[in-house]
């Protein structure tokens, strides 16, 4: 570990790689509006930091220690293909999903088609304006679903900011024809209980099921009271997505009172989120299982039935973990990556004051056999460079590159990045590739860096917050094998059984 770490502090010094380049052409004719985010991932912010900060992130460059401002390194296993910056749609990038030739690429202004048949230079096919934090994105057929966690006046493309104290104001979930990717076709919309922050879809042949999940209630909300203790479950027949509801509102932490079961926060436990609803759930179809990020709660649920989602197990991390963020399985279905989004996505984590364990992964072993299953904590994992004062920083969207009989994963970290890590053994984590930026900015803290970084198909696919969407290779011995694997369809929060 410590020759590892070493080599990646000389290949930082050498400054590698210049970033490769190409804006494309838009299809958009109309101009864009900006949408306005609710606290939460990766707020719009610019904050100046202290004199003191600053001078020491233009120290850390001048010596070496971090990359220059907005200069590219990477460990030698990993190439920059590409990168298209943002375009009609100025916005936050957010999530990633993946179909066919087809990647798309949520933006809080809305959303992005690329061709990417040739990874080295891909290509807009169309961008779509739709303003409503975050846009999280997924695909399913000729469907795809966008997320609304930001309140509005309506539930159209054109709809305005509006206080959620208002009974008329909107969120909640987007449906679109893509059979046409040239020409997305807005076809149904459905209102969900404090909106959708993230969603997840448990697709069947003849309907899709899309778990939602949102959090902060609030006395004052109408349509988003307290307790806001469970996920909206939307039914959408792929024949007559026009018909979508919700069909269910399980409670996932029931309890007594106005606060429900989940964790109570602070100050019972100083620093954790108080748990009143789910920040992001990953399901693992082949297995009936699903994993949720709730805030204060990690949990582990049953989804044989996807209307009625049973509860397994629920653990908390009291010392480490503020904000359970989101989940990965491995392929055995045996352990669970949970990570810890400590100061919300708009913070500089990723420095020595923070230390290894808060804003970082948490990997935990699932032990014993069905109802009884229990999360057992093993390990952190954060990534072994620290980051300028100027760099929000945190474990943020990955997903497994599928390599039979290893546990690896790509992880977006914002500003820290993207790395490639193994963690076959869950006690001994290790990283074994990175690319990252230097900072945006040495005097100010401006939120950036890669929101979501996934692997599909032979390359990492990253959604850059403030400099575009990225294409990387990675050339390793021990993620070579994960070329030969192919997917029709990724939406990385519904994981494939790679390997049945």
């Amino acid at each position: 570990m410590t020759l590892l770490n070493n080599h990646r502090t000389r290949r930082r010094r050498l400054g590698v790689a210049a970033t490769a380049a190409g804006l494309l052409a838009a299809l958009l004719t109309a101009g864009p509006a900006v949408a306005t985010p609710d606290p939460g991932d990766a707020p719009v912010t610019s904050e100046k930091v202290s004199k003191s900060e600053a001078a020491e992130a233009r120290a850390a460059i001048a010596n070496g220690e971090i990359p220059g401002q907005d200069e590219i390194v990477h460990s030698d296993n990993i190439q920059h293909l590409a990168n298209i910056p943002k375009d009609a749609l100025p916005g936050t990038n957010s999530d990633l999903a993946f179909q066919g030739k087809y990647a798309f690429a949520g933006n809080y202004d809305g959303f992005r088609i690329f061709d990417i048949s040739n990874p080295k230079a891909p290509k807009t096919v169309s961008q779509v304006l739709c303003p409503g934090s975050q846009n999280d994105i997924t695909v399913s057929g000729d469907l795809l679903f966008l997320s609304t966690d930001s309140s509005r006046s309506d539930n159209s493309c054109s709809s305005t900011t509006q206080p959620a104290t208002e009974k008329s104001s909107w969120e909640g979930m987007k449906v679109f024809d893509i059979s046409d990717k040239k020409n997305p076709k807005y076809v149904a919309a459905v209102e969900t209980a404090c909106g959708s922050h993230t969603h997840t879809l448990v697709p069947e042949r003849k309907n899709v099921y899309i778990y939602v999940s949102s959090y902060s209630p609030s006395a004052t909300f109408p349509d988003c009271q307290p307790p806001h203790d469970g996920i909206s479950i939307i039914k959408v027949p792929r024949k007559a997505p026009e018909k979508a509801a919700v069909v269910n509102f399980p409670v996932l932490f029931p309890g007594e009172g106005a606060d429900g079961g989940g964790n109570p926060g602070g100050p019972t436990n100083p620093g954790v989120s108080k748990t009143t609803g789910c920040h992001d759930i990953t399901v693992l179809p082949s297995k009936d299982l699903a994993a949720g990020a709730c805030m204060g709660d990690g949990i582990l649920f049953s989804i044989k039935d996807p209307e009625n989602p049973k509860i397994i197990d629920q653990v908390q991390d009291n010392v480490n973990f503020a904000f359970w963020h989101s989940a990965s399985f491995n392929q055995k279905a045996n352990k669970v990556v949970f990570t810890d989004e400590l100061g919300g996505g708009g913070a500089a984590t990723c420095n020595e004051t923070v230390g290894p364990n808060r804003g970082a992964d948490g990997i935990y072993d699932i032990v014993g056999k069905g109802d009884k299953r229990k999360l057992v904590f093993k390990s952190y994992f954060k990534i072994p460079r620290h980051q300028a004062d100027t760099e929000n920083c945190v474990a943020h969207n990955g997903s497994l590159i599928p390599v039979k009989g290893k546990d690896i994963m790509v992880q977006a970290w914002y500003q820290g990045g993207i790395s490639v890590w193994d963690f076959t053994n869950s006690s001994k984590p290790k990283e074994i590739a990175f690319f990252e930026r230097g900072p945006l900015s040495t005097t100010t803290m401006v939120t950036g860096g890669s929101w979501s970084a996934y692997y599909y198909n032979g390359y990492i696919y990253s959604n850059d917050i403030a400099k575009g969407f990225d294409v990387l290779k990675i050339n390793d011995r021990r993620t070579d094998p994960a070329k030969k694997n192919r997917l029709g369809e990724l939406n990385v929060q519904t994981q494939p059984d790679y390997f049945d």
